[in-house]
C-alpha cells in the first residue's frame, strides 16, 4: 500500500508542474520549475522523467534569454539533467533525443555563424536518431519544421519549406498516444503557432 500512495503521490506532483509547464513561456517561471522536477527526481532516485522535465524547461529557458553570454552555461545545466535522465531509463529515448537536439539548437543560437556546423550537425543527428527510436514521436518531426523554419532561405529553409514539416507534425500530434498520464505531449501548441506564422 505504502509503494501504490508513492506512486500516487508522485504522479500527482509530476502532474501539477507538467500543467505548469504549458504556461512557462507566459510566466517565465522556468528555473523554478526545473528545480521542482529536480527535487521529485531526487525524491524518487529511479524515475528518468522529473529531469527529462527539468532539461526541457530549462533548456527551453534559452529561448527567453536576453544575455547571450548565459545561455552556453544554461545548455550545459539542461546537459547534465538529459544525462542522468537517460542513466536512469537505462538508455537514450525518442523524447531523450529531442532534449540533446534543443540542447544543441541552444549553443548554436549563441554564435549562429560560426557555430552553425558543429552544433547544427547535433541537432539534426539527435532528431534523426529520435525518429528512428519512434516514428510515432511528432516532437522531432516539430523540431525539424523549427530549424526549417528560422534557415535562412538562401540555406534551404523559410518558411515555404518549414509549413508542409510542420502540418506533418500536426497531424502526428493529433495520432499520438503517449506512454502514460505523464509522458511527454507537449509541441502542439507551438506547432500550430509556426503554421499561423507560416500562413
Amino acid at each position: 500500500m505504502a509503494v501504490f500512495s508513492q506512486s500516487e503521490k508522485y504522479s500527482a506532483a509530476m502532474q501539477t508542474n507538467i500543467t505548469e509547464l504549458n504556461t512557462v513561456m507566459q510566466k517565465g517561471n522556468f528555473t523554478e520549475l526545473a528545480n521542482n522536477f529536480v527535487r521529485i527526481g531526487d525524491a524518487e532516485k529511479t524515475q528518468w522523467l522529473p529531469y527529462y522535465y527539468a532539461a526541457y524547461a530549462t533548456v527551453s529557458s534559452t529561448y527567453m534569454e536576453k544575455d547571450k553570454s548565459k545561455i552556453d552555461g544554461i545548455a550545459d545545466k539542461a546537459e547534465q539533467l538529459i544525462i542522468k535522465a537517460e542513466t536512469l531509463a537505462g538508455s537514450e529515448n525518442s523524447e531523450t533525443c529531442v532534449i540533446k537536439s534543443m540542447i544543441a539548437s541552444a549553443h548554436m543560437m549563441v554564435d549562429p555563424q560560426n557555430r552553425w556546423q558543429q552544433y547544427g550537425e547535433i541537432s539534426g543527428e539527435n532528431i534523426a536518431k529520435a525518429k528512428k527510436l519512434d516514428a510515432t514521436n511528432p516532437r522531432p518531426v516539430y523540431l525539424e519544421a523549427q530549424g526549417k523554419f528560422y534557415t535562412p532561405e538562401a540555406f534551404g529553409g523559410g518558411k515555404s519549406v518549414a509549413k508542409p514539416i510542420f502540418e506533418k507534425a500536426l497531424a502526428m500530434f493529433d495520432g499520438f498516444k503517449p506512454a502514460s498520464s505523464i509522458a511527454p505531449t507537449w509541441g502542439k501548441s507551438a506547432t500550430e503557432y509556426f503554421i499561423a506564422q507560416c500562413n
